[in-house]
């Protein structure tokens, strides 16, 4: 597969603070790709410095092959960006603030891309009230439009959910796996694990670090479960690793007669994995600095 973006020991520093730490990352063309973090881990750092918004303190950067601040203006034509508040003009209509952004892409049938766009969000019919009559998840919408007016490669989404109603998120996240699924490389940042799960892969940040990179299933894999058999009112239980490997041999002693009657595995919630990652990184750093 094509490699959509490339970053390669990158650091990030805001004076006294140190944002990212020699973050490296690769993703693949066509996939949904989440940052997922506490707040302050850095996530909006990287879609920032991605999006050529700020420069790196070290460390390269690719988008599509092209670097986003030597080659800014050819990265721009192929992405589209979302931000977390909505960069949208109230006195506007949905349909006026679409065009904007269009034209700041120089998009050709602009026209039709912007009633495309507004019916991919389903403001059709709202398309022309102006936009300080619109509740935050319809400002959403709108500022999803805007970002999708050009049809991007690449959409950045920072925190593209928060705030927003179940149905709302529901109709966001098909519309992000329509993309994927049609070449647009979905990046978004989210602290919500309802956000992280639905993601083909996952990169968790914790003060400028990634601490893990891999599918959501296997990150729940590779981590702990336990492990119970139960013997008639009897349980037995164990905490194991890698459950799916395991399971097998963990199993055999057992036989599985009839005198076993219940099998149960529970595993940690993606959100225990995450606590339980940035403890180990505090942890490992408060023994550095010891």
């Amino acid at each position: 597969m094509d490699l959509a973006i490339s970053v390669q020991g990158v650091r990030k520093n805001f004076k006294a603070v140190e944002a990212l730490r020699g973050v490296d990352l690769q993703v693949q063309a066509g996939q949904v790709f989440g940052l997922l973090g506490p707040n302050g881990a850095g996530k909006t750092t990287l879609i920032r410095l991605l999006v050529g918004a700020i420069k790196p303190s070290e460390g390269q950067l690719a988008v599509m092959g092209v670097d986003p601040i030597k080659e800014k203006r050819q990265m721009r034509r192929q992405i589209g960006y979302m931000p977390q508040t909505p960069a949208l003009y109230d006195d506007l209509s949905p349909r006026e603030n679409i065009r904007f952004f269009g034209r700041g892409h120089h998009v050709g049938n602009l026209e039709k891309n912007v009633d495309e766009a507004l019916a991919l969000v389903g403001l059709a019919d709202r398309a022309n009230d102006p936009v300080h009559t619109f509740s935050g998840g319809m400002r959403q919408r709108v500022s999803l439009a805007c970002a999708l007016v050009n049809k991007p490669k690449v959409l950045f989404l920072d925190e593209p959910t928060a705030g927003i109603d179940p149905k709302l998120r529901e109709m966001f996240w098909e519309h992000f796996h329509r993309l994927a699924e049609n070449g647009t490389t979905v990046i978004l940042s989210t602290h919500q694990m309802d956000d992280a799960i639905h993601c083909n892969n996952l990169a968790i940040l914790h003060h400028g670090r990634v601490l893990a990179n891999n599918t959501p299933r296997q990150l729940l894999w590779e981590n702990r479960a336990v492990l119970r058999v139960w013997q008639g009112d009897k349980a037995e239980e164990q905490t194991v690793l890698n459950y799916p490997q395991a399971l097998p041999e963990l199993l055999r002693p057992y036989g599985l007669g009839s005198n076993v009657t219940r099998i149960e595995v529970e595993e940690e919630s993606l959100e225990q994995v995450m606590l339980r990652l940035v403890k180990q990184s505090e942890d490992a750093q408060s023994g550095k600095e010891a």
